[in-house]
């Protein structure tokens, strides 16, 4: 059993930040369906919100049930997933929306257990559904609010990823209006309680802040996590690959994918983790495209 923190942060004040400085953004809007909520937790994963936004916006227009979801096509799913990164998590979603539709009657399920067991939901993404589309009151824990929680009631500069501190961040959480505190816990670290540059003169919570007040002190051994680069990497040349394929009208040829990357060794590979994957399919002629 966890003992309690001190709880260094108030709700109510997270609550009137909340309020006075949120972002707008589209999915936050009242009548979003739980549907739509999920859609943009699962999109926004290790991506910028801004990026997301216009991106789910078409989505929501053009897939606005799990059931329209379930019957698209695997090349219109990734062509509409465009350049938002990481495109196996779409081929998940569609894998999710099927489950919804064949085990669920098509309404996302409102329990953390169920959906837990959704394709490619894991424990944050099935408590931000459970949380921000249903009202449940249960701890939401992403990085914003690890931190957070690390520096305002700890005093340590980054939270260490871990399963007690969903329940850290239980014992904070109001017995009513839950939800709107852990989206404004999210929004604190988003904006303000940031990793690099924390702007703790904004903060509406700096007097009571246990990091603050020891001098902001560095991360700990083991709790700052190496930055991932991009540039050079795989990934980029898988990016550039599905770039290329989502903007065919037709297969292509080896040459026009070889003209992405010159390091034929890593492009090579990159290719092959993508058909690997099933982002990508070579037809009986040599040439690629997405899948169907």
């Amino acid at each position: 059993m966890v003992a309690r923190i001190v709880q260094n942060i108030r709700p109510n004040q997270i609550v009137d930040w909340y309020r006075a400085n949120a972002r707008d953004l589209p999915w936050r809007k009242p009548g979003t369906s739980p549907w739509g909520v999920l859609i943009s937790e699962v999109m926004s994963h290790q991506t910028q919100v801004e990026r997301v936004a216009p991106i789910w916006l078409e989505w929501i227009e053009r897939w606005p049930t799990p059931h329209d979801f379930a019957q698209a096509r695997i090349d219109d799913i990734l062509r509409a997933w465009a350049n938002l990164g990481y495109p196996r998590r779409a081929l998940r979603l569609r894998e999710c929306a099927q489950v919804i539709v064949d085990k669920h009657g098509g309404v996302v399920p409102d329990d953390v257990d169920a959906l837990l067991a959704l394709p490619g939901i894991g424990d944050y993404t099935a408590r931000a559904v459970a949380c921000f589309a249903y009202g449940k009151n249960v701890p939401v824990v992403d990085t914003n609010v690890r931190r957070v929680v690390a520096r305002v009631e700890r005093g340590q500069a980054l939270g260490v990823p871990g399963k007690k501190e969903i329940q850290e961040v239980a014992h904070l959480l109001p017995e009513d209006n839950g939800p709107e505190f852990s989206v404004g816990l999210m929004e604190l670290g988003a904006l303000v309680c940031t990793a690099k540059a924390p702007k703790c003169d904004a903060c509406p919570i700096a007097q009571d802040c246990a990091w603050l007040a020891a001098g902001r002190p560095a991360p700990e051994e083991g709790q700052r996590r190496p930055s991932q680069r991009f540039e050079g990497t795989d990934r980029q040349v898988r990016g550039k690959i599905m770039k290329v394929l989502r903007e065919a009208d037709s297969p292509v040829e080896q040459a026009i994918i070889d003209a992405v990357w010159p390091d034929d060794a890593q492009r090579s590979r990159a290719l092959f983790s993508l058909l690997e994957d099933g982002l990508a399919e070579q037809d009986e002629r040599g040439y690629f495209h997405l899948p169907r």
